[in-house]
């Protein structure tokens, strides 16, 4: 089902609408709503002392007395510091899904264990943030302007004036190993053991993936893959030049389908909106499309135009991750499901 919102015309807005492509449309701003809570497993470096520090990509320092016990951090990022093992007290942003299940960018974090302070954009609620005693609030960043991701612009002061200092790591305009060494650095910095085997293992298994990817590539040059997301009344076309993943995977040789910068500049360079009727305007082998909650899912699309493109009558669709959990363990998937991908595909465009 089309979980619907609606047009938010800042640059928030857009890049909650298309940032990493697409949401299909809309912000509903919902205030400091709750969004539940549940119990808190705290951190594993809780019991470490000492003076912490860590630099983030807005080039600011955040700092405290001892390592942070007490972590805030986005959904996506308190679900890669989990795969580290790194646990946070409450989370902001996509948690659950509204049947109650763990949504998509909670990964392997168990939702009943930590407060949901917003669930949807524009939620925040402070006094239950507050409440926790931050030691750090932690999130990522989808511009160059140091804006702090689903942090709720009209009360970011009031949030970071309770304390914590805050944290953004960019996945804006950089490849997909830049963020994932960033995320693996504040781990560590957190008290994560980044020399255990678990987390070597899966750093070899996404060096392997993307060595494969490589190949598929390299062996499959005609294979164009598209990047879109589902909305109501909009199919948007994704640009390569912003998204983590798609850069990195531009540069391990993919041959992305790629609208013209005239057609993204309403984006800021995201992506292109295209109506239904004009879905067909690119050729493409395969579709990866937006498997986020806010999208329309492909087996829901019921227009015509879409289940005649060449790519979904071949069963060449696959999904897309446009907000990556920045673990290496998440991220393997994302490498290996595209080579399989293009290694299986058939040229149809």
């Amino acid at each position: 089902m089309f979980n619907a919102r609606a047009t938010h015309p800042t640059r928030r807005g857009i890049l909650a609408a298309g940032g990493a492509l697409g949401l299909g449309a809309v912000l509903a701003a919902c205030g400091d709503e709750d969004a539940g809570s549940g119990g808190s497993s705290g951190t594993t470096a809780a019991a470490k002392s000492g003076p912490w520090s860590f630099k983030d990509d807005r080039g600011e320092t955040a700092k405290a007395d001892r390592i942070p016990a007490n972590i805030v951090a986005f959904i996506g990022v308190a679900a890669a510091l989990h795969d580290y093992g790194i646990d946070v007290k409450g989370v902001f942003g996509p948690t659950r899904t509204k049947d109650g299940k763990a949504d998509i960018q909670a990964g392997d974090l168990d939702i009943s264990k930590v407060t949901v302070l917003g669930n949807e954009w524009g939620q925040f609620n402070i006094e239950k943030y507050a409440a926790l005693s931050p030691d750090a609030l932690l999130t990522t960043l989808f511009d160059d302007a140091g804006t702090l991701w689903y942090v709720p612009e009209e009360s970011s002061k009031k949030i970071l004036a309770v304390g914590a200092p805050s944290v953004g790591i960019s996945v804006y305009d950089r490849q997909l190993t830049e963020p994932l060494q960033r995320m693996l650095e504040l781990a560590e910095s957190l008290g994560a053991d980044v020399k255990a085997e678990k987390v070597t293992t899966a750093k070899k298994r996404f060096e392997d993936a993307a060595a494969r990817l490589r190949a598929a590539a390299k062996a499959n040059p005609d294979i164009k893959v598209l990047a879109g997301s589902a909305a109501q009344d909009i199919f948007y076309v994704s640009g390569s030049n912003l998204s983590i993943d798609l850069e990195y995977y531009k540069a391990l040789g993919v041959n992305l389908v790629e609208p013209p910068a005239s057609t993204l500049k309403a984006s800021g360079g995201w992506f292109e909106n295209l109506s239904w009727e004009n879905v067909d305007k690119y050729d493409a082998d395969i579709i990866m499309m937006d498997n986020r909650s806010s999208a329309i899912q492909p087996d829901d699309i019921t227009e015509a135009t879409w289940k005649k493109l060449p790519a979904v009558k071949a069963g060449q669709v696959i999904a897309r991750d446009p907000e990556p959990i920045l673990s290496y363990d998440k991220c393997v998937p994302l490498l290996e499901n595209l080579a399989e991908a293009i290694e299986k595909a058939k040229k149809v465009s």
